[in-house]
């Protein structure tokens, strides 16, 4: 969570856009949250482990072995299960919990908006290495020509990958979080008025790669897609169970390299059923080609509800209009 992974001291980036906060007291910095002053002066994860106890409540405690070679680091002794210098447990909470509440406020405002204009959007997190821009990509030029795509793009550094989306024709926006851990509400509401994507269009949404915060945050998308490459291990799983916890699919990605692998791929679905019993779960490769076609299946599954659920707004909207004029105009007789 926000509150204690450090994240938020860089500078975010929108390409095209000048993004930045200013705190209470005035001071103005660029953060890769919405919210203004959550963070305490303990934010810093720079601890200096020589000072030995660290008094109070969820605090850090040093105690050395007998021989003091070696110690013990305890953390997050609290409801908050982290640690961070200067804030109680309790506090961590809190913060965590405004952090949350207003980054689904944004969230059910992206999720209005893609409701009102049929976009399907799909928020696919990974670690990185996992190859979700190169499957991203294959799978623009798959749809070229049949559905409209549109891609936001989020990294801490650089707009090499929006480049590489460009290059497939689909247009990119670039958001880097500086030393933000994750992409949150505020910021892909800030980008859609910069990429516009089309009305009945699919927007694929590649988060920051790294398995722990992008769990927590709601971007208004209809569903998280987890990429687990099969060079990463079959116990991602079990080590990151809130974020296959929160997909609903996960690509296992990479299978050619399967045969040159010790990796046990149904163990790895195994993994991931414990954690989430209702994961659907398709195995990919954009080299060959592998579950592509199931892959672009479900999403042209996912695009024609977004579709159903826009006509079925406009039509309840229609519905709506008729029986106020109606209304009206037994007033006026």
């Amino acid at each position: 969570m926000c509150s204690t992974c450090g994240c938020g001291k860089g500078e975010v980036k929108i390409e095209g856009h000048e993004h930045e906060h200013q705190h209470a007291d005035g001071t103005v910095h660029s953060h890769p949250h919405s919210h203004e002053g959550e963070h305490g002066p303990g934010h810093s994860h720079d601890h200096d482990h020589a000072h030995g106890h660290h008094h109070g409540e969820g605090a850090m405690h040093y105690q050395p072995h007998e021989g003091g070679e070696h110690s013990h680091l305890h953390f997050g002794h609290g409801p908050a299960g982290a640690h961070a210098p200067g804030l109680s447990q309790a506090r961590m909470v809190a913060i965590e919990q405004d952090i949350l509440a207003k980054n689904n406020a944004f969230a059910a405002e992206n999720r209005r908006y893609f409701a009102e204009h049929g976009i399907f959007a799909v928020n696919l997190v990974s670690s990185p290495g996992s190859g979700k821009t190169t499957l991203l990509t294959r799978s623009i030029e798959r749809l070229k020509g049949r559905t409209p795509v549109a891609v936001i793009e989020g990294d801490q550094q650089t707009v090499r990958d929006a480049e590489r989306i460009r290059a497939t024709g689909a247009p990119a926006v670039q958001i880097n979080t500086g030393k933000g851990c994750h992409l949150d509400a505020h910021m892909v509401g800030q980008a859609l008025p910069r990429l516009a994507p089309a009305d009945d269009s699919l927007l694929m949404i590649e988060n920051v790669g790294n398995l722990v915060c992008p769990a927590a945050f709601d971007l208004g998308e209809a569903h998280k897609v987890a990429i687990l490459g099969v060079t990463e291990g079959e116990d991602k799983p079990l080590k990151y169970p809130d974020m296959f916890a929160a997909a609903d699919l996960m690509l296992l990605n990479k299978v050619d390299l399967l045969p040159y692998l010790q990796f046990n791929a149904p163990l790895c679905i195994e993994y991931a059923r414990r954690v989430n019993p209702n994961i659907r779960v398709i195995l990919t490769s954009a080299v060959t080609g592998e579950g592509l076609d199931e892959w672009l299946a479900w999403l042209a599954e996912g695009l024609a509800q977004a579709r159903k659920q826009k006509s079925e707004s406009i039509e309840a909207l229609k519905r709506r209009v008729a029986e106020l004029e109606a209304k009206l105009s037994a007033l006026q007789q």
